[in-house]
């Protein structure tokens, strides 16, 4: 009886793994640009989903970018806003200081296994960290469902002013050192 429980459990894990469904993005390249640099995303909806009106992908904590230079495949939007959006259920990471880059969809619904597009912007620098992103779609089954995700991808290294505040207490720190070899030196 035992043994039939087991392989009972080990069928529905696999079903639920299966069934597992999610809008992936991945960084494709960085590539000179003039002065800057143009990051690639490319993104996809795995099997048993879809994407259809409202939903949307968002790359946490990206950081300073070039306005308006967001290119992206028909059907799609892109906004920027310093906390979120968030599909519900998951927790990503989110630094309040930092940008954040949603892409929304609102065309014809894309059912996958699919590749979505390459999504597109400048930033000063190509230096690589990793962040997270997170990403909501809706179950191709035909229930509406929703299913969110979240992961981590390669984005910009933050910029000197971001940095700004941890090279400030690096200073203060140093500039407190200095100090008291200054005066080490004044009584010796």
């Amino acid at each position: 009886m035992g043994k039939k429980y087991f392989l009972g459990a080990i069928a529905l894990g696999a079903m639920i793994l299966a069934a597992h469904a999610d809008i992936i993005p991945t960084l494709s390249n960085v590539m000179p640009s003039g002065s800057n640099f143009q990051w690639n995303y490319a993104s996809n909806v795995t099997v048993n989903q879809m994407v259809t009106t409202g939903d949307f992908f968002t790359i946490y904590d990206f950081g300073v970018f070039v306005p308006r230079s967001n290119t992206q495949p028909a059907g799609w939007t892109f906004s920027s806003l310093l906390k979120g959006v968030t599909p519900g259920q998951v927790s990503p990471t989110d630094n309040p200081t930092i940008p954040n880059l949603t892409w929304t969809y609102a065309g014809t619904p894309i059912s996958g296994s699919a590749a979505l597009g390459t999504f597109s912007l400048l930033s000063d620098t190509n230096q690589l960290r990793t962040a997270d992103f997170a990403a909501q779609g809706t179950r191709s089954d035909g229930s509406g469902t929703k299913i969110n995700n979240v992961g981590t991808v390669s984005v910009p290294v933050p910029e000197v002013s971001a940095l700004a505040p941890i090279i400030g207490i690096c200073g203060l720190g140093m500039i407190g050192f200095a100090t008291s070899i200054l005066r080490r030196r004044q009584i010796a």
